[in-house]
């Protein structure tokens, strides 16, 4: 995603040498392109706008919406963010963040929204991410209620690109060229400062015990967020979430990782297996807000952080 610095000062030290002329023109050039596309990002919303969703289905918002509902955690987040709260009349019970977005009345689940609350609301729009039932979406379709799709593909440009959409449809795209600019250049300063090290195994903690042991695989985007925070994922044998309690004594992971909610970590110190692993007898069991690394919102470049501080603390 980002160039090296060396590849791009010898690109500019030969460029220099051979091309001086050329190369005040190609910087000018450059320059000009840049603040051409940071200008374009940040215009007003024109409206009738079209686009079209993760679904691939065409919407078009008539006009600036003045009530929006969002069914998805990252989409709330994302509008607080903007700031454009004053515009959200609904969200679902799994919107916890800010905490402010606990007095937007609530509509149900993610998954299976209520279709009357929504309506009672009378949103100009509705954002919904690919988890919601498919027949959710198409009976609010149908009651002429406007909705859109974002998905929660696994990777950070998406986030940026869901982000960057968002803002587009209420009117904020400043606010969200901002938002997306300081992410990337958070990720970029994470990875420079854990480029080069040791990368030691992590495994980071779903679920375990009776329920079963559940872990982010090598296709998921927790697994690659550790990748990208200078890990190696103790799970890049499996795809998806689930693993085996024998596969991780097996492994004897260097660190985990758990979440910092439902006493998660007192319980692993306590459980068959877990509790015997090398991590957790040398204090490497540690605690993260699970939120900010699997929401995919305006605080991912947090997780990232957050992970690599943990992985790498002699880096920051």
């Amino acid at each position: 995603m980002f160039k090296s610095s060396k590849k791009f000062v010898l690109l500019i030290m030969i460029t220099i040498t051979v091309f001086l002329a050329g190369c005040g023109a190609s910087n000018t050039s450059n320059s000009t392109t840049d603040s051409s596309s940071k200008s374009e990002s940040t215009k007003n919303t024109a409206y009738p706008l079209k686009l079209k969703d993760s679904t691939n289905t065409e919407i078009t918002i008539q006009s600036e919406p003045k009530k929006v509902v969002s069914l998805s955690p990252n989409v709330t987040e994302t509008i607080y963010a903007l700031n454009k709260q004053n515009i959200l009349v609904g969200r679902t019970d799994f919107c916890t963040y800010p905490t402010q977005a606990s007095k937007i009345p609530a509509v149900g689940t993610i998954t299976d929204p209520s279709v009357e609350k929504i309506v009672e609301l009378k949103p100009d729009v509705v954002i919904a991410s690919n988890l919601t039932k498919p027949d959710i979406l198409k009976k609010l379709q149908q009651l002429n209620i406007k909705v859109l799709t974002i998905s929660k593909n696994e990777s950070f440009e998406n986030t940026y690109n869901n982000i960057e959409n968002i803002g587009k449809i209420v009117n904020a795209n400043k606010k969200a060229y901002s938002i997306v600019s300081n992410m990337k250049e958070k990720v970029k300063v994470v990875q420079e400062k854990v480029r080069g090290k040791s990368t030691p195994t992590v495994y980071y903690v779903v679920s375990y015990g009776t329920s079963g042991d559940f872990t982010a695989g090598k296709d998921t985007f927790v697994g690659k967020m550790i990748e990208m925070a200078g890990g190696k994922n103790a799970a890049s044998d499996v795809t998806g979430w689930n693993y085996s309690l024998e596969k991780l004594v097996e492994k004897n992971p260097d660190i985990l990782i758990c979440s910092n909610k439902f006493n998660s970590k007192n319980g692993i110190k306590s459980t068959k297996g877990y509790k015997d692993l090398d991590a957790v007898k040398k204090n490497k069991l540690f605690e993260i807000d699970e939120d900010i690394i699997s929401r995919q919102g305006p605080r991912l470049a947090d997780g990232l952080e957050a992970l690599a501080k943990i992985i790498h603390p002699e880096a920051f």
